[in-house]
């Protein structure tokens, strides 16, 4: 097996394990908080923390990615999420819940931003590295919750010891992986909002897309639980109703190349609309268990498109060592997008019962289908860019246009 299949590989194994003790969390520390007598909007401002968290880590990523291997910073997240997982295994009081979701937030950040930088400079494309990723990290999020609903009926702390043995574990493989150089400085675009990145072509869909997948995983971490034990489901059936959307998001994922072979403005249109009236389906149809299921995986099919096809058009459309500052930048808008959906759905839930809060944001999610559809800066080219660590590229490749860019300057 050569250096980049082994990386592979490990790079698999750990985001497994990541996503696995991640998927724990986002069933029981929104099942626990209500259980021990914090209100449903509390709840949906502690997923706010972790947003608003991993929000503030992105905004450095781009900029720590010139000084820090992604290796080192893929430790340093498995090591968090385990921390995350332990603070609230021994504690309920709301400074530990909010210390946990602080570093969970962080964790997060640092974990996908820098294994979906280190996959796409592995991989022979982008994304076919990004494909990597979002399988293993849904694989880990089927389990994840599939488990923790088992486990909390066995004992509340045990999923979350559980998750932080998980999270221990993932050290192994990501100190193991390939230890990449640190993007050029002087290919630095002076930070992710600056020199017009996200106005780059194809760079602000990919940043629409994120922010559709991180609605919907935001809502899934918080509103979508708090639904269905409202709808009056048991802990053990919301546990496998949410890794049945995480199941799907597989899919969506496995089919990301081949949709972006139809046009990346069918990527968009696609996963924003089958994320959005997914998750609207979902709310009134809470009570029923199977008919939740079939719209949780509508929209997981569609959020897996999303979060696979976003970014590699990002990465594709820029010269190969902005990538960390592109994926930085989608990233921050996912980050966003978690942060600001709690903050709506208060406001909605304050106004209207639950089930109805979470129609109207499937709907919000897919209003920018509609601009989608005459975007004119968003690149119709089908087929993905390809590059490598360990291969030359070739004059009909994407980045190719590599060659129109001064050496000492890019012009936007």
């Amino acid at each position: 097996m050569g250096l980049a299949g082994a990386d592979r590989i490990l790079s698999i194994v750990a985001t497994v394990l990541f996503s696995f003790a991640l998927g724990i969390l986002t069933v029981v520390v929104p099942i626990l908080a209500i259980a021990v007598g914090y209100s449903v909007v509390e709840v949906g401002m502690m997923v706010a923390l972790a947003a608003v968290s991993q929000l503030a880590t992105r905004l450095f990523l781009g900029a720590l990615m010139r000084r820090v291997p992604d290796k080192a910073l893929l430790v340093g997240a498995a090591l968090m999420i385990a921390v995350s997982c332990a603070l609230i295994a021994v504690s309920d009081a709301l400074a530990i819940f909010v210390l946990s979701q602080l570093v969970q937030g962080s964790a997060r950040a640092l974990f996908w931003t820098s294994s979906q930088t280190h996959a796409v400079r592995m991989s022979t494309s982008s994304v076919k590295g990004l494909t990597d990723v979002n399988l293993a990290a849904g694989v880990g999020a089927l389990l994840g919750p599939a488990l923790a609903g088992y486990l909390w009926e066995l004992s509340a702390p045990l999923p979350l010891i559980v998750g932080a043995v998980a999270g221990s574990a993932a050290v192994i493989p990501t100190a193991l992986l390939t230890k990449l150089p640190v993007f050029a400085p002087e290919r630095a675009t002076g930070g992710i909002m600056a020199r017009g990145l996200w106005r780059r072509p194809g760079v602000g869909a990919a940043c629409w897309m994120n922010a559709g997948a991180g609605a919907w995983k935001s809502l899934l971490d918080s509103y979508v639980p708090i639904v269905l034990s409202l709808a009056g489901q048991p802990v053990a059936v919301i546990g496998i109703l949410v890794a049945i959307p995480n199941a799907a998001v597989l899919v969506g994922s496995a089919s990301a190349s081949w949709l972006r072979r139809r046009g990346n403005r069918m990527s968009l249109l696609t996963g924003l609309l089958a994320t959005g009236a997914g998750l609207a389906a979902a709310g009134p149809l809470a009570g029923a268990a199977v008919a939740a299921a079939v719209a949780l995986v509508v929209s997981g099919i569609g959020t897996g498109i999303l979060q696979t096809v976003g970014p590699a058009i990002a990465a594709d459309e820029v010269h190969p060592e902005e990538r960390g500052d592109a994926l930085a930048l989608t990233g921050t808008v996912r980050a966003s997008a978690l942060f600001l959906t709690p903050f709506v759905m208060a406001l909605l839930v304050s106004v209207v019962p639950v089930a109805g809060a979470l129609v109207t944001a499937g709907v919000l999610v897919t209003l920018p289908a509609a601009g989608g559809i005459r975007r004119k800066d968003l690149p119709s080219h089908a087929e993905p860019t390809e590059s490598g660590p360990c291969r030359t590229l070739r004059k009909n490749q994407l980045e190719a246009r590599e060659k129109k860019v001064p050496d000492d300057n890019r012009n936007d």
